[in-house]
């Protein structure tokens, strides 16, 4: 298995993708970071002014900024699984490994580790932009209390989940654009709706958003419409469990199929 996770990781690497979806991930992350930082402070409208940029409030919703990016591990993650239909080399892989159930673990697992990494990167970027921006502002850099621990293994977990989310998505529908364009409709668009109808939002917490949601917030019972978030760990088994259900139905079923 080890030598089937080394590699799917050298697959990756040495293409130009995984860099592209890495700079795309942390322009995204930047601006909005960039936006947290400029509205901190200023009064909303009609209701209370923002954080302060010297706040710990303001450093919990800055440190969230790379969570809201996992859309695009996510992306990556359909690639490894789509691209090697695309392109046809999933032939020379399943020659190689007959067992195929095999090539998914070994593709979840180089994605978790993937996941990881990008949402290292992340929380890199988030911390020299916050860092300085509290500094500056005469506040206390909060880094080991505030709940700002658990927001960065959140930000890491998040991104880490959603790699596996997106590789067992991969694995399931085969198409590339058709897993995409699925994967993006239903972030921007489905779950966007059943947290913006009330009668709607207890389903949306177990959605792959509402599940990550639940991993960066600092309280249980803020940041995702009326209902409580689920606990962290009820969260990270949810998008656990979607990726392995996935993984596991494409196992029995789509990987199986003719792929010439």
């Amino acid at each position: 298995m080890t030598a089937l996770v080394r590699s799917e990781l050298q697959k990756l690497f040495t293409t130009r993708l995984w860099w592209v979806m890495l700079l795309v991930m942390l322009l995204f992350t930047g601006i909005t970071l960039a936006v947290t930082i400029g509205f901190a402070g200023v009064q909303a409208q009609g209701g209370p002014a923002l954080p302060g940029r010297g706040t710990l409030e303001f450093q919990q919703a800055a440190w969230t900024a790379g969570a809201g990016s996992s859309i695009f591990v996510m992306i990556l993650g359909i690639v490894m699984m789509t691209g090697e239909y695309r392109y046809q080399t999933i032939t020379t892989t399943f020659l190689s490994t007959p067992r195929r159930g095999r090539v998914v673990t070994a593709k979840l697992v180089a994605g978790l580790l993937v996941g990881v990494l990008f949402g290292v990167a992340a929380l890199l970027l988030t911390a020299a932009a916050v860092i300085p921006t509290v500094l500056i502002a005469g506040g206390e850099v909060a880094l080991l209390d505030g709940g700002v621990p658990r927001i960065m293994l959140g930000v890491v977990a998040t991104s880490a989940l959603y790699a596996l989310f997106g590789i067992g998505l991969g694995a399931l529908v085969r198409n590339q654009i058709a897993a995409v364009v699925g994967a993006i409709v239903w972030v921007f668009v489905v779950e966007s709706l059943l947290t913006a109808i009330p009668a709607l939002q207890d389903v949306g917490k177990f959605t792959p958003s509402g599940a990550a949601q639940s991993l960066i917030a600092v309280e249980v019972d803020s940041g995702f419409g009326a209902p409580d978030l689920l606990p962290a760990w009820a969260g990270a088994s949810v998008l656990v469990a979607y990726a392995l259900v996935f993984a596991l139905v494409a196992s029995l079923t789509t990987v199986r199929r003719d792929i010439t």
